[in-house]
């Protein structure tokens, strides 16, 4: 039995391995992050860390000066007691799964993932090995949460810019400022129309240019021009002033918790997009059952028990991380 540590709400240990993965503190002599967002990035780290390019630039930006040893996917590495590997995970631009090898058994840890994947990312690929123990989020655990195809995604949201203008009304995307507001820019790249994003978001746009990864024409947001394009900011943007000189908006949520009407009223938004960079209920089912672990571990969800219901009907042994954490 592979011994599996929770540490709070940042990230996990593999203390007989010596592995941190997006772990916070100072019993790992080997740490992995799996992608750039905040929260899955340690603030305190005292071992080795490693991610991929992309995501050691986000870091950068993000204000983290320890050193950080950039990784290929698909190029494994040694340490001490484990062969670990990383593959894309499809979420944002860098996000990498970790494929940890072992005597103690192989694990796959998968950070945040989207398959299908973000077409604003490297793809998304998974070991052909065996899988001993999943560690999965489970983000959207309900199935509720059912993901239309990239194509009528990318409708939608041309649809919306294209209905604001016809209203003579300034369109605005709200949209996480890291991965998000990228794939949105990425799915209008070929839009002939101005784009304004949000300041943080517009430094984080030059990694995805730097690895290769073209978003379009857009500039960075500026009050006394924005009236008239297309805008992109985070929710928070606008009770801060974003856009707030602007006469006439039109406002689309975008995210996976846009599935829920409830959202259009608890925002005050004249447009729901459920554009997640998460994999819908159902593809996490569709995943499992092909991958076929020996255990399923469900962190990163407000509840695992539908989810192991649904894999525990298929004949896959399935447990909350912290759960089975307590019991190892």
């Amino acid at each position: 039995m592979l011994k599996i540590t929770k540490t709070g709400n940042h990230g996990i240990l593999l203390p007989d391995l010596g592995i941190g993965l997006d772990y916070s503190g100072p019993d790992a002599h080997f740490n992995f992050v799996s992608h750039g967002h905040a929260d899955h990035i340690p603030w305190k780290v005292s071992g080795k860390v490693y991610a991929t390019e992309p995501t050691k630039k986000f870091m950068r930006l993000r204000g983290k000066s320890y050193p950080v040893e950039s990784l290929d996917f698909g190029i494994p590495i040694q340490t001490t007691d484990a062969t670990v590997t990383l593959y894309p995970a499809g979420h944002i631009l860098g996000s990498a799964m970790v494929f940890v090898e072992s005597e103690e058994g192989n694990l796959l840890y998968t950070g945040d993932y989207r398959t299908p994947p973000s077409p604003a990312t490297e793809g998304f690929e998974l070991p052909v090995k065996p899988v001993d123990y999943f560690i999965t989020e489970a983000t959207f655990s309900l199935p509720v949460y059912k993901w239309a195809p990239h194509n009528q995604l990318q409708d939608q949201v041309t649809g919306f810019v294209k209905e604001a203008l016809e209203a003579d009304a300034t369109p605005v995307f709200l949209a996480y400022n890291l991965g998000k507001a990228q794939e949105l820019l990425y799915l209008m790249k070929d839009y002939d129309h101005p784009k304004q994003i949000h300041g943080a978001g517009y430094k984080l746009c030059q990694v995805y240019e730097d690895s290769g990864m073209s978003l379009g024409d857009y500039e960075t947001y500026d009050r006394e021009s924005c009236e008239g394009k297309i805008l992109i900011c985070p929710s928070s943007a606008l009770s801060n002033g974003f856009a707030s000189n602007v006469r006439k908006k039109k406002i689309a949520y975008c995210s996976g918790w846009a599935a829920m009407e409830a959202r259009r009223s608890q925002l005050t938004v004249d447009k729901l997009i459920p554009l997640s960079d998460h994999l819908d209920f159902f593809e996490l089912i569709r995943l499992c059952e092909n991958l076929q672990p020996r255990k399923v571990l469900i962190t990163h969800t407000p509840n695992p028990n539908v989810v192991q219901h649904y894999l525990t009907q298929r004949n896959i042994d399935a447990i909350s991380l912290e759960a089975y954490a307590e019991a190892s």
